[in-house]
């Protein structure tokens, strides 16, 4: 019997075990409106690409969203129907002019911001729609129809640039991985023993048989493609 691989080893060992203790919250934008909120503290959080924004409403709650480029702390970040085309204001797209850049955009009106959400990222309000309906180009390029009592906060994410950043030393690549519950570095199976992994041996580095294994195969195998829905080159339907 061979040891057992990374996937068995990560659900009882301590060493995958993410420091949740460290994560100064969830991203969820005000159900509050028309109100003027205050930005009181910007925050790094280690699992977060983009730094956090802390505003707090009149009421007194407060609540962590991701900082948009331009803000900082004592700005003014206002939330209903009419507010200003100023980075950080919280508005339905229905009311943001084509051609604006949103970022944490709601998918249904209410969920608090799915789309748009990593550092530098950003989606483009491309055309109003009959029946209220907005187009927006998404960061991968696609364009969808939402409803446009979907909100977004106005502006680009902070932190542009981050991923150019090289990380220098083996410590700081140790440290990102290790905020994900992840470990660094990562050695694939090919390059191990096959004592070690299923794809492991052999004279050259390569998965010798099918890398695709069934939804139900032992946990000491079930390596590679796991119940894949097609695999190869995608060639297009033939006409």
């Amino acid at each position: 019997m061979g040891k057992r691989t990374r996937s068995q080893r990560k659900g009882s060992s301590p060493r995958y075990r993410v420091a949740s203790h460290r994560f100064p919250g969830s991203n969820t934008m005000p159900r509050a409106k028309d109100v003027v909120a205050e930005v009181t503290d910007l925050i790094h959080s280690p699992v977060h690409t983009a730094p956090l924004a802390r505003v707090k409403l009149p009421s007194g709650e407060t609540n962590l969203v991701v900082a948009t480029e331009g803000i900082s702390i004592g700005s003014s970040v206002a939330i209903g129907d009419n507010v200003a085309l100023k980075p950080g204001n919280i508005t339905p797209i229905s009311n943001i002019p084509e051609g604006t850049a949103v970022n944490n955009l709601e998918l249904r009106p209410g969920d608090g911001g799915k789309i748009a959400r990593t550092a530098g990222n950003s989606a483009t309000i491309e055309a109003h729609l009959e029946g209220g309906r907005v187009r927006v180009r998404l960061p991968s390029g696609e364009s969808k129809e939402m409803t446009g009592n979907c909100r977004a906060t106005i502006g680009v994410l902070a932190g542009h640039g981050r991923s150019e950043m090289p990380l220098m030393t083996a410590g700081a690549a140790h440290y990102k991985a290790k905020a994900r519950g992840k470990l660094y570095p990562h050695v694939s199976g090919v390059a191990m023993n096959p004592v070690d992994h299923p794809h492991g041996g052999g004279n050259h580095q390569a998965v010798h048989g099918p890398s695709s294994v069934a939804r139900g195969t032992p946990p000491g195998a079930k390596v590679g493609n796991i119940a894949p829905s097609r695999t190869g080159r995608g060639r297009g339907k033939k006409v």
